[in-house]
């Protein structure tokens, strides 16, 4: 069995067990089906045809993903983002419960001695994918992140949680114009999201995903000290829907948005991979090694690992709306049992939401 599909009233996942990624998220709402999630377009094609040095994860590449570490693992050998990305998920259990559906899934290699679950749930009625990584055991510390991405015909409009500022690595994922296309300088920073440094002295809108920008590009956010819930919404313009990223700040204190929008001209990118946004929540930096050590987000009291030993935990939100008035929200703010969705014009919306789900002023991170 290669993949796990589990639903409850108008949602369902699929899983592919070869690398732990989400193959499929189906919503269906307000007579509407909605998916949210990506899949790369060489997903189905002939493995002889592809490089044979790319790693499985992106020979696989779908939906969401556990990364750790995130990026390179240069503390303990494995490929790009580690082992949960890019190797087999057992099935512990998998079952109904009284309000919807729960699935443990254990990886078969482990991380730094650790043993890694991934545990979905998804609740009847509810539009979203709750879920939560447990390391168990292990020793070090291990750098995580979410690797949701999800991908437009027509480009779409970004909303988010406060941010303290934004800010690009020293380096860009392409710095080779024979093989890709940046847009943004690096390195840069701005504590305006709508006025981001570009490479050639103008500025860019993080909030603006275009078509006509052929680029490959990476931002990390840092999330304010807000008490609440980080939030990323996505109102996608062709799809007309609104996607949905929550997480917990003390978990999670960073959001990494990877804009893959035909920048890369090799295979098996070659061009094709478009309209693609990496929502990607995080506690590292770039590589293991770098998260582990002293690094430019430590310097600004951003936590970048978590320590090993006994549990640890963190939690994470997938969803999708239909979208109503063509721009993401002003707000959102979870209670008990719903979300309230807040539109710059002061119309609010509730939908079906565990508000006690990401434990915001509760966990105690490792």
């Amino acid at each position: 069995m290669d993949t796990l599909t589990i639903t409850a009233n108008g949602i369902s996942v699929t899983v592919d067990l070869t690398v732990g990624h989400l193959a499929d998220m189906t919503v269906d709402i307000d007579g509407r089906r909605l998916k949210p999630l990506h899949r790369a377009p060489w997903i189905d094609e002939p493995r002889a045809t592809l490089p044979q040095d790319l790693p499985a994860g992106t020979v696989r590449l779908s939906g969401d993903f556990l990364c750790a570490p995130f990026s390179r693992s240069d503390v303990e050998e494995a490929p790009l983002h580690g082992w949960p990305a890019n190797s087999r998920w057992d099935v512990v259990a998998s079952a109904a419960t009284g309000d919807g559906w729960r699935a443990v899934f254990r990886l078969q290699h482990k991380v730094m001695g650790a043993t890694v679950d991934k545990i979905l749930s998804l609740r009847d009625g509810h539009p979203f994918l709750y879920q939560q990584h447990v390391f168990s055991g292990g020793s070090g510390g291990i750098s995580v992140a979410h690797h949701p991405m999800t991908m437009m015909t027509g480009g779409g409009r970004l909303a988010f949680s406060p941010k303290r500022f934004a800010a690009t690595p020293d380096e860009p994922l392409e710095p080779d114009p024979a093989r890709g296309r940046i847009l943004f300088a690096y390195p840069a920073r701005s504590t305006d999201l709508t006025r981001f440094p570009a490479a050639d002295g103008s500025t860019l809108d993080l909030t603006d995903y275009r078509m006509d920008q052929s680029r490959e590009d990476f931002v990390t956010l840092v999330e304010a000290d807000h008490g609440g819930p980080g939030w990323t919404a996505l109102a996608r313009k062709a799809e007309a829907d609104l996607v949905l990223v929550l997480k917990n700040p003390a978990e999670l204190p960073v959001t990494m948005l990877w804009v893959s929008n035909g920048g890369r001209d090799y295979a098996p990118w070659s061009g094709r991979h478009r309209g693609v946004l990496g929502i990607e929540d995080g506690r590292t930096a770039l590589g293991h090694a770098a998260s582990l050590g002293d690094n430019w987000l430590k310097r600004e009291g951003v936590a970048t690992a978590f320590e090993l030993g006994g549990n640890v935990s963190f939690r994470h939100v997938i969803g999708v709306l239909p979208l109503f008035d063509g721009e993401p929200p002003h707000d959102i703010a979870t209670a008990q049992r719903h979300m309230r969705i807040a539109a710059a014009d002061g119309s609010t919306r509730d939908v079906a939401f565990d508000g006690d789900f990401l434990r915001i002023g509760r966990s105690v991170p490792g």
